[in-house]
């Protein structure tokens, strides 16, 4: 099937973003494609509102796996395109629906020309939140077809098309939501005295938040905390009873994440003290981080420097970018690698807009990698 084929599939499902576990529509329209294809070496299981399929190998030693997420993000669209969301507050920011266009244009091609290894394909939910791959990983549909390796790729705004990007070790970093409840005690804002006021206690707590990274971390390290939400008070006479802090932890390495947390709860007990007030912290949705197997990153680059003529290959640098697909890399040998769509947005904008030729290069890549992987075993 001709490529634009996928350019349109990656149309369709782009105006019908869902969030995570209630992907209903996207999931019908990734079977009733499924449907069409010959059935003769397919096997499909369901798992909540994800896909597993699987594609019997002519002669299988091992089941090599291609993971794809499926959730959109609450974001009101802002793109020049004329197939826009039609999910009022929510969109496709992440690239998700390329990356479900190119699993599907790998699938057809395997479908059509089957490797001698097993192969299969995950249309997983959730991967914006609150996380899908951990409970996908647990779950009895993926035990009974448990891949020997796996791989992803993710678009990447800021490398052109042509470009794939990605390095051995470490690419993401351990994330975690960070919320904070302040409870104190509400007033009339002449009566400061008789009040607790939890704008005044959030607004320190975040400042001391900043110590952590500052004072806690080591400098060559990397971890970041950041507030991007603050909610308090009802109006501007009264003192503020209740405040609410949102926001993100990041770190390179687990014990740096143990670390952060442990020193945010100290602070929030002295913010406790020293405002007279209660407060509750809740980590909300965590991702551990990207590993890329050194061999087969390592492999797989080489590969492409000497096979792939129309491919830039950049040897990238560690993102504090966090992605579930690492929970599958804690268990299984594999990697994942950025894909240059060429685009001035950056994920989660409301007005991106990836360059659709970059379907091409990934399916046209990952096949023939997979062609060759396929071989060496």
């Amino acid at each position: 099937m001709a490529t634009s084929t996928f350019a349109q599939i990656r149309r369709d499902l782009h105006q019908i973003p869902e969030p995570g576990f209630q992907e209903v529509k996207t999931q019908k329209y990734l079977l009733d494609y499924l449907e069409k294809l010959p059935q003769e070496r397919l096997q499909i299981k369901l798992w909540r509102t994800g896909i597993l399929v699987k594609i019997a190998g002519t002669a299988p030693k091992r089941t090599i796996a291609w993971r794809t997420d499926m959730d959109g993000l609450p974001i009101v669209e802002e793109t020049s395109y004329p197939f826009r969301s039609l999910h009022e507050g929510y969109m496709h920011a992440c690239g998700h629906d390329m990356h479900m266009a190119i699993a599907l244009g790998l699938l057809t091609h395997f479908v059509q020309n089957a490797l001698a290894d097993d192969l299969l394909f995950l249309f997983q939910p959730a991967e914006e939140g609150p996380g899908g791959a951990l409970p996908m990983m647990e779950s009895e549909e993926f035990a009974s077809w448990r891949p020997d390796c796996i791989f992803a790729l993710h678009i990447a705004p800021e490398y052109p098309v042509g470009h794939i990007a990605t390095k051995p070790g470490i690419l993401f970093a351990n994330t975690s939501e960070l919320f904070i409840d302040l409870v104190g005690k509400g007033g009339h804002a002449a009566f400061p005295h008789k009040a607790n006021d939890m704008v005044i206690a959030g607004s320190h707590l975040v400042t001391q938040l900043q110590s952590v990274i500052a004072r806690n971390i080591d400098p060559l390290d990397s971890a970041v905390i950041t507030v991007g939400k603050i909610e308090g008070g009802t109006k501007q006479n009264i003192i503020a009873e209740k405040a609410r802090l949102e926001g993100t932890i990041r770190t390179f390495s687990m014990e740096s994440m143990a670390l952060v947390k442990s020193r945010i709860e100290s602070l929030v007990k002295g913010v406790e003290a020293g405002f007279e007030c209660s407060a509750a912290i809740d980590y909300g949705c965590g991702y551990c981080q990207v590993y890329n197997d050194e061999q087969l990153t390592t492999e797989f680059m080489d590969w492409v420097r000497s096979e792939c003529e129309d491919v830039t290959l950049v040897h990238c640098k560690e993102a504090m970018t966090g992605e579930d697909f690492g929970y599958f890399l804690t268990e299984i040998p594999g990697f994942l690698f950025w894909l240059g769509v060429n685009t001035p947005y950056g994920l989660h904008h409301a007005k991106i807009e990836p360059s659709e030729e970059a379907i091409e290069v990934a399916i046209d890549t990952v096949s023939r990698y997979f062609t060759w992987f396929s071989k060496q075993s």
